[in-house]
């Protein structure tokens, strides 16, 4: 189509250079522009015909032009974990659902009274239950349940009211559940599974002591 249209202008042009040249008067009748406004409607009309054909997908397609390519997704990094109070306050104030409810609960209950790496190993103990084969697969099934008739954390079925009355201690356990559900590194205790205190001695089996924090002693399974 393109070379045709080129071979009619360069016709054109040669025409009226020619006429220009020679002094020859044109009539109307021989009039090269009105040739030229001829070949043009044709094209015209053909390419209308032929946009007109095609199905109305590709004519949408048409319309939009090319499409830009569609930007990755950043990736989600893990919080970079400072255990200080100040880093926790820091953190925007948290919320969550049943899990995080669960594990404020039973940071709370079971180390309240640990520092900030003993609250933060037994999240991480938690948090590696659910991600080892048979345990439960959430943070409230590991928390509740029960093997061989005990409770696997004591405050659940020690018989007394599971009240959070420390408005300090309230928010330390929520802030560091929260960071941990939110993925902060579990640097702690080794991929511990079991924890007891340091005044008792539980048979846990098959186990390797991974770490000493506060007064609690951790350890997974061989």
């Amino acid at each position: 189509m393109r070379l045709h249209l080129s071979e009619t202008m360069a016709a054109a042009a040669i025409m009226l250079s020619g006429a220009a040249h020679a002094d020859v008067t044109v009539s109307q009748s021989n009039d090269p522009s009105r040739a030229m406004g001829a070949e043009f409607a044709t094209l015209f009309g053909a390419e209308h015909e032929t946009v007109n054909a095609l199905p109305e997908a590709q004519l949408t397609a048409l319309a939009k032009g090319p499409e830009a390519a569609a930007k990755p997704k950043a990736k989600t990094e893990a919080p970079v974990i400072d255990y200080s109070d100040a880093w926790l306050a820091s953190l925007p104030a948290p919320q969550g659902g049943e899990d995080y409810d669960c594990l404020r609960e039973a940071i709370y209950f079971e180390s309240r009274g640990e520092g900030l790496t003993g609250q933060f190993a037994v999240a991480e103990v938690i948090l590696n239950r659910v991600d080892s084969a048979g345990f439960p697969k959430t943070v409230c099934g590991v928390v509740n349940s029960r093997g061989s008739g005990e409770c696997a954390f004591s405050y659940v079925c020690d018989g007394m009211a599971d009240v959070m009355r420390d408005p300090l201690a309230i928010d330390r356990a929520s802030r560091i559940a929260r960071a941990m559900l939110d993925g902060a590194p579990r640097n702690l205790t080794g991929g511990a599974t079991f924890f007891h205190a340091t005044y008792v001695s539980p048979n846990f089996g098959d186990v390797t002591r991974t770490a000493a924090i506060g007064g609690h002693l951790f350890y997974r399974a061989n």
